[in-house]
């Protein structure tokens, strides 16, 4: 019997060049991070009663009627208690560049910003992952294949802000309804450990019919790299010859997202 070979093990990489990461905005608010200007005649600091009205305007017009900041500002109302809070939700979105990055950076980095506290992490990262749940709990129970543009808010709200790469792989029944989500391996900055049998292996434990593979790209720019398609190609081969379905190969960057099966490289 010869002996067997050792499986091949692929690093998914992004063909481009890392990018610069960003640097932490310092922002000045005077003389102390809560000091504000003060109305002309009177001692009462401009955001007294501010909230109060926030709220009022919010009841009336929903979100529509804000901008970002605007809305992070009342979220921090949850952690901070007084004060003026609007500074802060206009230093987190010009360290991270927009919401979405502000709920998805990590906690590390969100404290890097002045009066990002431990309470104010909490908050964001609680929301975030309530938001990726309620995206989640759309393509649940339903034939993915007939919902793929929920397939693809979810992917890129779950993985278009990770700081390293990802693995992820969405593990479908006979009716292509979602079994499993699971990542399976996180990696570097730029590239993240695949093994392909252990892939298979993984579906044929869940009894899963199909899968589909998504991972991101921290650079944001989601361009398939050689190793991204051979490593797809390895895993459809293999899934072939075990009755598994490759259905496609995501790959996620900050705004957009890449089909491997739309552009049919595998």
């Amino acid at each position: 019997m010869s002996e067997e070979k050792p499986e091949p093990t692929f690093f998914l990489n992004e063909p481009s060049a890392k990018s610069t990461p960003k640097q932490p905005v310092v922002e000045r608010y005077g003389a102390s991070h809560n000091a504000q200007p003060k109305e002309s005649g009177n001692d009462t600091p401009h955001y007294v009663g501010h909230r109060d009205r926030m709220k009022e305007r919010f009841e009336k017009v929903g979100h529509d009627g804000f901008a970002d900041y605007e809305m992070l500002e009342m979220l921090l109302y949850r952690s901070i208690r007084q004060g003026d809070t609007k500074p802060l939700a206009k230093a987190l979105i010009a360290r991270f560049g927009s919401l979405a990055e502000v709920l998805g950076a990590p906690e590390h980095l969100l404290r890097e910003v002045k009066g990002c506290g431990p309470a104010v992490t909490f908050d964001l990262k609680l929301v975030s992952a309530l938001s990726h749940r309620v995206i989640r709990s759309d393509i649940r129970e339903k034939a993915l294949l007939t919902s793929w543009n929920k397939v693809i808010e979810y992917c890129i709200a779950a993985m278009a802000h990770e700081p390293r790469e990802q693995l992820r792989i969405l593990f479908l029944d006979k009716k292509n309804a979602l079994i499993a989500d699971e990542v399976q391996q996180v990696g570097t900055v730029d590239h993240t450990p695949v093994y392909p049998r252990e892939v298979i292996a993984r579906a044929l434990y869940l009894s899963a019919s199909a899968i589909i593979l998504v991972h991101n790209h921290p650079s944001g720019d989601p361009t398939p790299s050689k190793a991204d398609i051979e490593m797809t190609r390895t895993i459809a081969n293999i899934g072939a010859q075990m009755g598994i379905v490759v259905h496609d190969h995501i790959i996620v960057g900050k705004n957009s997202h890449a089909s491997l099966k739309g552009l049919q490289l595998f």
